[in-house]
């Protein structure tokens, strides 16, 4: 890369930055695709860290006959996210996060916002895994495709169901790249980067962890844990990997979470962006072990699918994106019922007008009119 000047480019901003930092890639679906990533290293480490990320057809191309079409990439672009804590290969795969990384034209900033896990939705048909269709939980559409009729379920198939599914929702016609993140490889990222620094906005208590990271015993009289719980006070805190891992997972009121899922969805949110920021932190960029054990530690936590372009190529489309540029977006739902039975959740009024706006590249302006579509870090 060179420098800027005569080109008329704006001045690098790894300014000061050693110069051995200047061709390896800051990645890993939150270290790049939710960050932006900037080609800065050496090819070695780059083509190290690509070859860490695991790959996979995750939208069906390969399987239609299309051939991989490499080009520059533009925007606006639309990125499917998929969070999944796997557990046994026999088990079939639930998507715990479901995010959408909305980039416009511009490709200088990004908004992002999660699909609730539990949107009662319509999963179309899904030939390959047997699947007739059915109305429930989004989240079940990564179980139902990921079905292999006398093997294992395969969860790239997975998102394949679910893609089309969140595109059946929102109105986005065609994702541009794809990621399933294995949230235990998240506590690897944290830990290689020397834990993470993030705002803890009420305090919340463990329903799965004692103070020492050991699992709660299970309670005997019942359902649930019982004994000392792991605490999260508010303010702003350094998380450890199993720490930041567990903050992000509770969801109950009992714990400290009053709205739920949705409280998840926003602390997961700015789990993200804290990743990115520690990512970016001259700690990690200037120190080229850690880099080294970042790159590796994210690479090994995700499938990633460009639809023909590299997570490299990604990184340097993305590179004028930081975590001060990405917006986060809540958007409002409730429950959805049977008489007393809960069904799952449903958007309220003014989502499919995000959504529009998103189709418009109208969506700085909803924003202003509509604030409350804003999840703030504090």
């Amino acid at each position: 890369m060179g420098k800027a000047g005569k080109s008329g480019r704006r001045s690098s901003v790894w300014r000061g930055v050693p110069r051995w930092a200047k061709i390896c890639t800051v990645f890993g679906t939150v270290l790049t695709v939710l960050s932006g990533a900037v080609l800065v290293g050496s090819e070695v480490l780059m083509a190290r860290y690509e070859g860490a990320v695991g790959k996979a057809d995750l939208f069906g191309d390969q399987a239609a006959g299309a051939q991989a079409k490499k080009s520059e990439i533009k925007g606006p672009l639309n990125i499917l996210l998929v969070g999944i804590d796997p557990r046994t290969p026999t088990a079939a795969p639930l998507a715990d996060s479901i995010m959408v990384l909305h980039v416009p034209a511009s490709m200088d900033r990004a908004y992002l916002f999660s699909m609730p896990r539990d949107l009662y939705v319509r999963i179309p048909p899904f030939k390959k895994a047997e699947f007739l269709g059915e109305t429930t939980k989004i989240n079940a559409a990564m179980s139902h495709g990921s079905k292999v009729p006398g093997a294992n379920p395969d969860a790239a198939r997975g998102f394949e169901l679910l893609a089309t599914t969140v595109q059946n929702v929102t109105g986005i016609k065609r994702f541009d790249a794809g990621a399933i993140i294995n949230f235990s490889g998240f506590q690897k990222i944290v830990d290689a980067m020397g834990g993470v620094n993030m705002y803890i906005e009420r305090e919340v208590r463990s329903e799965h962890k004692q103070p020492d990271g050991k699992a709660r015993p299970g309670n005997t009289r019942g359902e649930g844990y019982v004994g000392p719980q792991a605490v999260y006070k508010k303010g702003n805190q350094h998380l450890s990997g199993w720490q930041a891992l567990d903050y992000v997972r509770q969801r109950y009121p009992k714990n400290g979470v009053p709205d739920s899922d949705y409280g998840r969805q926003r602390h997961q949110q700015q789990f993200v962006k804290a990743m990115v920021g520690q990512a970016f932190s001259a700690d990690v960029v200037s120190n080229p072990v850690k880099l080294d054990k970042v790159l590796r530690a994210a690479g090994q936590s995700l499938i990633f699918n460009g639809r023909g372009n590299s997570v490299v190529d990604f990184g340097l489309a993305l590179k004028d994106i930081r975590p001060n540029t990405i917006e986060m977006i809540k958007l409002p739902g409730g429950g959805v019922y049977d008489g007393k039975r809960y069904l799952g959740e449903q958007f309220q009024e003014g989502v499919p007008d995000f959504f529009t706006a998103l189709h418009n590249e109208q969506l700085d302006p909803f924003l202003l009119e509509h604030p409350e579509f804003v999840n703030k870090t504090k």
